[in-house]
């Protein structure tokens, strides 16, 4: 259609949305369906941040805030950053936006240029390269292994680095893998950056809190302090509060940038609800203690959803180490066919036939960067994951 922008020729629709509104799709219809793709806890936002959000409205706090969130918000995130990460940043160094997705999209709105590159490891978060896109550059896909744990390389970030990159998106524990980069690993990775002082680092630490086994969770400027500068920090309330649908995502950088984060965010949507922040407000300063208990569940689902797929046919399954997410191979599927006679020819195939056929939505590797792998969210009931997992052994066993 001409009247469309040029733009909305470099993106595509979000594989993992798509994926969910499939199911949706089909449960309405009549289906028996699991849903295995959503990115979002399955337990209720706690009654304690609830409660905050009922009292705003009630006191009247539904008016205009100021643009990139108001400054009790900003205080407690300050507070947050010191406590969790040790990162100190005063209130000009902090935004708050609809969601983490806004932050991200704001920060390169505001810094890229056309020709600029971002560097993405793959697997990625289906919308890094498509904001990136829109916003004017290049990503550069940099591609990692299962047999690595799903981790670049320092060698392999050298290699990735031009004269025009300007940034390196870091997402860590990662969606879609699970993937959670050590203090060790982070600093090899430092060591590169602080030899490339035109690349910034914008981390993704939205799964911060989801870690699991005594995972110690660090984050890109705690690690290196010469890197503070040059980092976004970018985290939120979605995962760890189970606060999807509240849209709550803040960052913590230089002030400058962060300025030019509140300009784009001032044309666009203006502030966050007055009422989420509220609720953010008493999420960070709040009851803590549902998290490891939350966390206790989600490792149980892990292991069992990792035993169960490596029980399945053609299936190679790592064990993650944070987020809520497993990513694995399906290569052992491809070139099979189906009882019904589909040939599987790609990881996209794979997913067809198994919602098709079995009833269990996930999402395809190819969506994520890197092929032939699927992935599974485990935030949803054990009971749901168990029977999920059976129908993928049966549809695994019945390839041929």
């Amino acid at each position: 259609m001409a009247f469309l922008a040029d733009a909305l020729t470099r993106i595509k629709p979000s594989a993992t949305i798509a994926v969910t509104n499939k199911a949706r799709e089909l449960k309405a219809a009549g289906r028996d369906v699991i849903g295995l793709g959503a990115g979002e806890p399955d337990f209720d936002t706690p009654d304690s941040i609830k409660e905050a959000a009922i009292r705003a409205i009630r006191d009247g706090h539904t008016k205009y805030t100021a643009v990139d969130g108001m400054p009790e918000l900003k205080e407690a995130i300050a507070d947050k950053f010191r406590r969790d990460n040790g990162l100190d940043y005063a209130a000009g160094q902090i935004t708050v936006g609809s969601g983490g997705k806004q932050v991200l999209y704001n920060a390169l709105m505001a810094t890229l240029n056309e020709g600029d590159e971002v560097i993405v490891p793959a697997p990625f978060w289906v919308s890094y390269p498509d904001m990136v896109a829109l916003a004017g550059g290049t990503a550069v896909e940099l591609a990692t292994t299962a047999g690595h744990g799903y981790k670049m390389s320092p060698e392999a970030l050298e290699a990735a680095i031009t004269p025009r990159t300007k940034w390196l998106i870091f997402n860590s524990p990662s969606n879609p893998s699970g993937a959670a980069y050590t203090r060790g690993e982070i600093a090899g990775l430092t060591e590169v950056l602080k030899r490339h002082p035109h690349v910034w680092v914008m981390t993704d630490d939205m799964y911060e809190h989801l870690v699991y086994d005594d995972f110690a969770f660090t984050t890109v400027a705690q690690v290196e302090p010469e890197l503070y500068d040059r980092t976004l920090t970018v985290n939120g309330v979605s995962k760890a509060y189970c606060m999807t649908g509240w849209r709550i995502g803040y960052a913590g950088g230089p002030a400058d940038l962060v300025k030019a984060m509140a300009t784009i965010q001032s044309q666009s949507t203006s502030n966050p609800s007055s009422i989420s922040q509220h609720a953010a407000l008493a999420a960070l300063t709040g009851p803590q203690d549902f998290i490891a208990e939350h966390n206790r569940v989600f490792k149980e689902r892990r292991d069992l959803v990792v035993s169960m797929l490596n029980q399945a046919t053609g299936l190679h399954c790592p064990t993650p180490e944070g987020a809520f997410y497993v990513y694995p191979s399906c290569e052992g599927a491809i070139g099979k066919t189906t009882p019904s006679g589909n040939r599987i020819e790609t990881d996209e195939d794979f997913v067809t036939c198994l919602l098709e056929e079995e009833g269990v939505a996930v999402v395809q590797g190819t969506a994520f960067g890197l092929a032939p792998f699927f992935r599974v969210s485990y935030a949803t009931s054990t009971e749901a994951l168990e029977e999920a997992c059976r129908r993928i052994q049966r549809f695994c066993a019945s390839l041929s």
